[in-house]
């Protein structure tokens, strides 16, 4: 075991938490693009108010939940280790500063609460949302971060592969989206003209150009190293999100006889997020089957809300939650067993027991998520007026930057 500071792979860590903070401006840009252009302040002040509120939870207790001692050892949340006031430094976690460790964590919280504006955007007011945000991270974000990421958590213990935050980021993301949506039901226009055409493609694209930027700092950071695993994760980065663009477009181009405006960014992204979990256990091949799947499976998931009647304005539920249930059951099937753990999906000699553990922790964060989603949802609609009236979301939020 290595001992003491070791001053690549913290300086490397440092460097992706810098990576994946860009991407909540870049997550911002890109929703920003796809709104409505009445509504485009107020979208991007939901992604950018993110990054205060969690950060300030995070350094007050935040941390401690989610990667503190475990609490009567049952894995479902930790206590301890918040009192960053008194701590210095120096304090190591491993080989890294625990400050190093702490910033790069944080960042992972800030994107997911960024992550579930994009299904409400357009109808929802800020102050509320704010209120929303501080609590969902609280008895969501930090309870399921435990379980996926800490040595303690249930899920870590019990087996469950998850490399960089398919269940704790992608699916929870996608469920909370989906929860929220219900709650505050369908905007005015979605029941009058369907789902929104995206008004900004140049602001898309260029949000999208950041987020895949900041992708590599959020799986290859997720080494904690800046050795081949790291190496390994970026790789399979590139290549799903590029694998996936390309069918996304092609399979466009076979239903459709054309290209959509904005297909291949949506592809791209899809790619990116199903590899996310995945992208330090398996190698190339199962990076490039990863992306074909996901790209086929989220061209039908992002329809099926027009199919259903629930608003998930800009696509959450469709890319970030199918795609991330995508990239951790495949992990059942592609795992190599070679790099971050010894153990192997079927397509390499392991047993069903990986995949059933996969599909396990699929169904329980996902059943967790919602319920606390909606009930939270409820709850602050009832106390703060979350929706804005009609008139206000007809003239559009950015009339008046509905603070309550």
């Amino acid at each position: 075991m290595k001992y003491g500071l070791n001053t690549g792979d913290s300086a490397w860590v440092l460097v992706s938490f810098a990576m994946v903070l860009l991407m909540t401006p870049g997550l911002a840009l890109f929703y920003g693009g796809m709104a409505r252009a009445k509504n485009l302040v107020s979208v991007l002040y939901m992604s950018f108010v993110s990054i205060a509120v969690v950060t300030v939870i995070w350094f007050v207790y935040g941390f401690g939940l989610a990667f503190g001692d475990d609490v009567g050892g049952l894995g479902l949340i930790g206590w301890g280790e918040w009192e960053f006031f008194k701590t210095t430094p120096s304090v190591l976690r491993g080989v890294i500063p625990m400050y190093v460790f702490s910033l790069f964590q944080l960042v992972f919280a800030i994107i997911t609460l960024a992550l579930v504006s994009g299904s409400v955007a357009n109808r929802v007011r800020l102050g509320p949302w704010m209120v929303f945000g501080a609590v969902w991270v609280t008895l969501v974000y930090l309870p399921v971060a435990h379980w996926v990421f800490s040595k303690d958590g249930w899920l870590n213990r019990w087996g469950v592969l998850d490399f960089a935050g398919g269940l704790v980021v992608e699916l929870n993301s996608g469920i909370a989206g989906l929860a929220l949506a219900l709650v505050l039901g369908p905007s005015l226009s979605f029941r009058r003209e369907g789902p929104p055409e995206p008004k900004n493609i140049p602001l898309v694209m260029a949000g999208m150009g950041l987020l895949w930027f900041g992708w590599f700092g959020f799986n290859g950071g997720s080494a904690l190293t800046d050795g081949a695993l790291a190496a390994n994760a970026v790789v399979n980065t590139m290549m799903c999100g590029c694998v996936a663009m390309l069918v996304w477009m092609l399979f466009e181009r076979v239903r459709f006889g054309r290209f959509s405006r904005l297909g291949g960014t949506t592809g791209a992204l899809a790619g990116l997020v199903a590899i996310t979990p995945a992208c330090g256990y398996v190698n190339l091949f199962g990076a490039t089957i990863i992306g074909i799947v996901v790209a086929v499976v989220c061209t039908y998931a992002v329809e099926v809300k027009t199919t259903v009647g629930y608003d998930d304005t800009l696509d959450v539920v469709g890319i970030h939650g199918a795609g991330g249930i995508v990239g951790v059951v495949l992990l059942g099937f592609f795992a190599t067993g070679k790099y971050a753990k010894p153990i192997a999906g079927l397509f390499y000699g392991g047993s069903v027991s990986l995949l059933g553990k996969q599909v396990v922790a699929v169904l329980a964060v996902a059943c967790y998520t919602f319920v606390l989603t909606y009930l939270i949802g409820k709850v602050v609609e009832v106390l703060f007026t979350f929706r804005p009236s009609p008139h206000e979301e007809t003239a559009g939020l950015d009339t008046e930057l509905r603070i309550g």
